[in-house]
């Protein structure tokens, strides 16, 4: 493998792993069932040390299942951009782990349709009926959170 090119990588501080979370508007959210993994891209507001995911579910939906068996998930956002050697990309990745749980009742007022419309990307829908879906508001409550970027030496 002494071919193989590589890009050194360091830790984020906090503060910029920080504004990653608030200023990318998606990653990808991964989930287990047993020994069965699913990720899905999704939208998130981070907000004050609190990381929102607004999903769409449809009864007996796989997401749905998945939601409810995972224990710890796993958030993953990234991004790269080039630089003046073609070879080269200066990048990031933040990945979040923690507990998800729905938001509970007595806090979905902070989260009416003008606000899910102004802090979320718009929802995307497959082959489901728009009347069938579930709009939810879950919470990972953050166990870790580390970024990584390039290193410019």
């Amino acid at each position: 493998m002494e071919h193989v090119e590589y890009a050194y990588t360091q830790g984020m501080a906090d503060a910029d792993v920080e504004k990653r979370l608030r200023t990318a508007e998606s990653g990808v959210l991964s989930l287990a069932n047993q020994n069965d993994a699913y990720a899905i891209p999704l939208a998130h507001l981070y907000d004050d040390g609190r990381l929102y995911f607004r999903l769409g579910t449809t009864a007996g939906s796989k997401k749905r299942e998945f939601l409810e068996a995972t224990g710890t998930a796993c958030y993953v956002l990234y991004g790269a951009e080039a630089t003046d050697d073609p070879r080269e990309l200066d990048s990031w990745s933040v990945v979040v782990t923690g507990q998800l749980s729905e938001v509970p009742e007595a806090e979905r007022d902070r989260f009416d349709t003008a606000t899910i419309n102004h802090e979320f990307t718009p929802i995307r829908v497959f082959d489901e009926s728009i009347e069938e879906i579930d709009i939810t508001i879950f919470e990972l409550e953050i166990e870790t959170m580390t970024g990584r970027s390039t290193s410019s030496a």
